[in-house]
């Protein structure tokens, strides 16, 4: 098979399932006020969501080995139409099990896609090609940020979820006709225990190389989470944009995560290395956080897309590095369940992240509150990977 076939199904699949997972922030004010609720309480919807993909991916070794990455994909696209529409019912607890089962469904796809790319990418090319995949995630979101506020001006809210949810279905039929040459080396009599929940966190805290890279996620998830889940609100509510001009900037820094996540492959490939790239990464994240709880009405349209698109590039654009990292440093083969560790210390960061935002910003009364806290995080990521003396890694004990 052609590499760049598992590419572009990996990338479709990735971009489905972030649109699916940012529908209802993006709506989050319109959403809110027809429910008669708080729109800061989406940081609890994007936390149970995330719970929810922190015990996927857990579980996605197993069944990613079990079941074949493009059938865990298949179920992770269902899961998420099933959570979409259950989040169309106007009923607070109805709207919480729907953000489990989006939860559910997004938790194992990059684990299921790592599994694909591991095995169809030269090592030389493998922050690049993860980049290029991850790149999905921006794009899902960009699309989110684009056509949710458009929709929702010919139809209400809950109509728009549900037809968000018509095409993640129809994303699952369509990956139908790869299953057979992908899913080629599932072992179909694999038992699942209890003991394989435990076993990739075990194999990342075993591992110092995994272990530096799950720290790093944790905090940056928690910046890339606040800004994509909060940014409409912010713009929306304490600068008083229209809800598609929000969207719209929204869509401007996904742009720049989709520029971001390649040129930081290409650099971290050629030039820097990881680590010194994931640092830069988090020093942009600063800096950007810090402008855009800063930014005024009266500055000028040019200047807050160059804020936005450094701020997506950084905080959109370091996964493609990360789990590149992740999968080179992994075990022979075992690149979905390494992935899969690591990601459980991403989503804590996703799970904590937007609830703490949304907490600081109702406390201050501002939304700019909670970027500044932002500024925080970063900085002390920043800090941690310049000072951090590079080491090569040892032996998985696993």
């Amino acid at each position: 098979m052609n590499n760049w076939l598992p590419l572009l199904a990996t990338l479709f699949i990735q971009a489905m399932v972030a649109m699916a997972l940012l529908t209802l922030p993006v709506m989050a004010p319109v959403a809110a006020k027809s429910l008669s609720v708080s729109p800061a309480l989406v940081g609890l919807y994007v936390a149970i969501t995330y719970a929810g993909a922190m015990f996927a991916s857990l579980t996605s070794g197993t069944t990613v080995s079990r079941l074949g990455p493009i059938r865990v994909s298949q179920m992770g696209l269902l899961f998420c139409a099933t959570g979409l529409c259950l989040c169309a019912i106007p009923f607070l607890p109805a709207i919480a099990l729907g953000a489990l089962f989006i939860g559910l469904g997004y938790g194992p796809i990059t684990p299921a896609s790592s599994q694909i790319l591991a095995r169809t990418t030269p090592p030389a090319q493998m922050a690049l090609v993860f980049s290029i995949k991850q790149t999905g995630v921006p794009v899902g979101s960009m699309m989110a940020g684009a056509i949710v506020p458009s929709l929702m001006l010919g139809i209400d809210w809950q109509w728009t979820l549900v037809i968000v949810a018509g095409a993640c279905v129809l994303s699952a039929v369509l990956a139908q006709p790869l299953r057979a040459s992908m899913d080629d080396l599932r072992q179909t009599k694999l038992p699942f225990q209890m003991g394989t929940l435990s076993h990739p966190i075990r194999m990342v805290l075993g591992h110092r190389a995994l272990a530096t890279m799950a720290a790093c996620s944790f905090m940056f998830s928690m910046v890339q989470m606040s800004l994509t889940t909060y940014l409409v609100t912010y713009l929306h509510d304490d600068l008083a944009y229209g809800m598609v001009s929000a969207g719209l900037l929204l869509s401007v820094t996904q742009m720049g995560g989709i520029a971001g996540r390649i040129v930081w492959g290409v650099v971290a490939d050629k030039w820097l290395g990881a680590q010194k790239a994931l640092a830069l990464l988090a020093s942009l994240m600063a800096i950007s956080a810090l402008s855009t709880a800063l930014l005024l009405p009266i500055l000028p349209l040019w200047g807050i897309w160059l804020i936005l698109i450094v701020f997506g590039a950084s905080a959109i654009g370091w996964n493609g590095v990360y789990l590149a990292e992740v999968a080179r440093q992994a075990p022979e083969g075992q690149a979905s369940v390494a992935t899969g560790g690591t990601l459980t210390f991403t989503f804590l960061g996703v799970v904590i992240g937007p609830p703490l935002f949304g907490a600081l910003s109702s406390l201050f009364g501002t939304y700019r509150a909670g970027f500044m806290a932002l500024v925080v995080t970063s900085s002390l990521c920043a800090w941690v990977l310049f000072t951090l003396k590079p080491r090569a890694s040892a032996p998985s004990p696993e």
